[in-house]
C-alpha cells in the first residue's frame, strides 16, 4: 500500500473529525468506552448518528445509497471507533459482511431493498453460520432449507453464537439445501426475517452474565424465493469470501485497546514496568495494523486476501487475549474498585476466552494458512 495513503490530508482531516465527534459523545455521557465494543456495544441511536455523518456504507456505490469513499477512509473511521471503545455492534456485521455480500451476490432488487437501509442504520443484520456441535466446521451445517413448489423455502435447524440476534432484524443464514450432497456442496444462503413465525431466540450468557450471543431456533420458518442470496446450492464460495471480510478488520486486534488506553492513563503509582509494557503492546499493535492494511490493499485491488486475512485474525486475536495478561502483569497494584480501569479489566477478562474462537478457531485458521502455503 502507498505509504502516503494514511497520511493523506483528506484522511487525516477525517481522523480528526471522528476523534472530535467521539470526544463530544463521551463528554456528553452518550457512551462509556468498552472492551469488545464492536461485539458487545449495542446502540441504535449511536448507529443512526454515524449514518447521518456518512460513516456507514462508506465504500459502497452511490447508486445504492453508499458514499463511494476509499477503503483507507473506511479503515480510518473503524480504527478510531474501536480505539475509543464506541458501541458499534448494531451495524458492524452489516457494514463488514452483509453489504459486500449483497453487492457481490445479491439481486438488483435485494440491493435496492437492503443496502440503503443498511447505510441509514435502519435495518440490522446478524450472521447465521455456526451450529451446535459444529464449531468452526461450517461444511458440517445441518440446518436444512427445503425448496417448495412455489420457489419459497422451509428452514429447520438452529444456529449458535449469533451475535446480537436478539436486537437484529434479519439473519443471513447458511443452510443445507441439497440433501445428501458433499460437504462443501448443496449449501445456500437465505435472508431470514428474525420476527417471522417459527423463529425463537434464546440467550447464551457470558461469565459476567452479559447477553451478546444467542442460539436461534428455526422451526418450519418460511422464506420467500426472493430472499435467496446468490447461487442455489453454491454458497460455499460465497461464505469463504465473506469470512475473509470478517477475519481481516482492525476489530480482530483492537478489542482491548480501550483497556490499554485506560492502563496508560493510570496515576503515577502504577508506573512500574509501564513504559516497557506499553512499548511491547504498541509494537505488536503497529505490526498487526500493517498486516490489516495490507489486507485492505489486496481487497481494494480485487485480489484474494484469504491467506492474509486468516493470518491477521490468528495473530490479532491471540494478541487481544495476551494483552489482558500483559496489562495485569504491568499493574503495580489492583485497580481501584469501581474505577474505569477496574471495569474495563473485568470486561476484558470475561470476554477474552472467546477472542480466539469467534470467526474461526485458531486451529481452523492455521489449517487454512497451511493449505494456502502448500504445507
Amino acid at each position: 500500500m502507498n505509504a502516503l495513503a494514511l497520511t493523506d490530508e483528506r484522511v487525516e482531516s477525517l481522523r480528526h473529525e471522528v476523534r472530535d465527534f467521539l470526544a463530544e459523545q463521551i463528554a456528553a455521557g452518550k457512551f462509556a468506552p468498552g472492551v469488545d465494543s464492536w461485539l458487545a456495544g449495542f446502540d441504535r441511536d449511536f448507529t443512526r448518528e454515524l449514518a447521518q455523518r456518512g460513516w456507514l456504507g462508506m465504500v459502497w456505490p452511490e447508486e445504492y445509497g453508499g458514499h463511494g469513499r476509499s477503503a483507507v477512509e473506511r479503515f480510518t473511521v473503524m480504527e478510531e471507533l474501536l480505539a475509543a471503545g464506541a458501541p458499534v455492534s448494531a451495524y458492524w456485521a452489516g457494514d463488514r459482511q452483509i453489504g459486500p455480500a449483497l453487492l457481490r451476490n445479491g439481486t438488483e432488487e435485494q440491493r435496492r431493498r437492503f443496502i440503503p437501509q443498511l447505510v441509514a442504520g435502519e435495518v440490522l443484520f446478524c450472521l447465521g453460520l455456526s451450529e451446535p456441535d459444529s464449531g468452526s466446521d461450517l461444511a458440517s451445517v445441518r440446518t436444512t432449507a427445503t425448496k417448495q413448489d412455489d420457489g419459497s423455502w422451509i428452514i429447520n435447524g438452529s444456529k449458535v453464537w449469533t451475535s446480537g440476534a436478539h436486537h437484529k432484524d434479519y439473519m443471513l443464514t447458511l443452510c443445507r439445501s441439497l440433501p445428501g450432497s458433499e460437504r462443501h456442496e448443496g449449501l445456500s444462503q437465505l435472508i431470514v426475517d428474525l420476527h417471522a413465525s417459527g423463529v425463537t431466540i434464546r440467550p447464551v450468557l457470558l461469565l459476567s452474565g452479559s447477553h451478546h450471543f444467542n442460539e436461534v431456533f428455526l422451526d418450519n420458518v418460511r422464506v420467500e424465493a426472493d430472499m435467496l442470496l446468490g447461487t442455489e446450492n453454491g454458497a460455499w464460495a460465497q461464505v469463504t469470501t465473506e469470512l475473509s471480510d470478517e477475519r481481516s478488520g482492525p476489530e480482530r486486534y483492537m478489542s482491548t485497546v480501550a483497556l490499554i488506553r485506560a492502563y496508560a492513563e493510570e496515576p503515577e503509582e502504577n508506573t512500574r514496568h509501564r513504559e516497557e509494557t506499553l512499548g511491547r503492546l504498541a509494537g505488536q499493535l503497529w505490526s498487526l495494523r500493517a498486516l490489516s492494511l495490507e489486507v485492505v490493499d489486496q481487497v481494494q485491488r480485487g485480489q484474494s486476501a484469504s491467506l492474509l486475512a486468516s493470518t491477521s485474525k490468528d495473530l490479532g486475536t491471540r494478541f487481544e487475549q495476551e494483552s489482558v495478561g500483559i496489562v495485569r502483569e504491568g499493574l503495580a497494584r489492583r485497580p481501584e474498585p469501581g474505577s474505569r480501569l477496574d471495569g474495563l479489566l473485568e470486561q476484558a477478562i470475561t470476554h477474552s476466552p472467546g477472542f480466539t474462537l469467534r470467526g474461526g478457531t485458531t486451529q481452523v485458521l492455521r489449517s487454512i494458512i497451511a493449505k494456502k502455503l502448500g504445507l
